[in-house]
């Protein structure tokens, strides 16, 4: 497992439109003494469409149980993506345990290339136009967590632009010219 926090502000999930969107449940049983015991755990995406983003693991003896649990889960872990336009700013790569995701902006009207959990995250996010890789394992509460990784290590270009100006430059910076 990656050691690495994903970083995230505090964003209220109740200001939000969120839907959220099943990716996959796990039946996980437990051999007993008396017999199996069965339970499940629910992987969920949560998104307005809007530049909003968050997963979440539900585990439960039921279904929709494991499902609300999940849902909650998402909307605490809620992520703001940099998007330009319908798309993403620029290339970017993802490692979470032993899955590796990159994703990269495409033209407009190229539309989601991209397969299972990476479609249902990238879709939830808002974004219209992505072409997507999903590399190693195709674990997909990690590939999941690996694409979630990456849209959160986009910065906006401009303002990352500025501040390099800025560090470069701090006399040009503060004199205006």
């Amino acid at each position: 497992m990656s050691k690495e926090k994903i970083s995230r502000s505090k964003i209220d999930a109740t200001e939000l439109a969120l839907n959220d969107k099943l990716i996959y449940i796990n039946r996980v049983s437990k051999v007993l003494k008396g017999g199996k015991r069965l339970s499940f755990a629910a992987l969920v995406v949560s998104g307005d469409g809007a530049g909003h983003v968050g997963i979440g693991v539900g585990k439960s003896n039921e279904v929709p149980e494991a499902i609300n649990k999940a849902n909650s889960v998402a909307h605490k872990h809620l992520i703001k993506v940099q998007m330009m336009g319908n798309t993403i700013p620029y290339e970017v790569m993802a490692k979470f345990g032993a899955t590796r995701v990159m994703l990269k902006p495409a033209a407009p009207g190229t539309g989601i290339i991209a397969g299972g959990s990476v479609r249902a995250v990238v879709e939830a996010a808002g974004i219209k136009d992505i072409l997507t890789k999903s590399l190693g394992s195709a674990n997909k509460a990690n590939v999941a967590k690996a694409v979630v990784m990456a849209l959160a290590d986009l910065k906006d270009p401009k303002a990352e632009l500025a501040k390099r100006k800025s560090e470069e430059n701090p006399q040009e910076a503060t004199s205006g010219g």
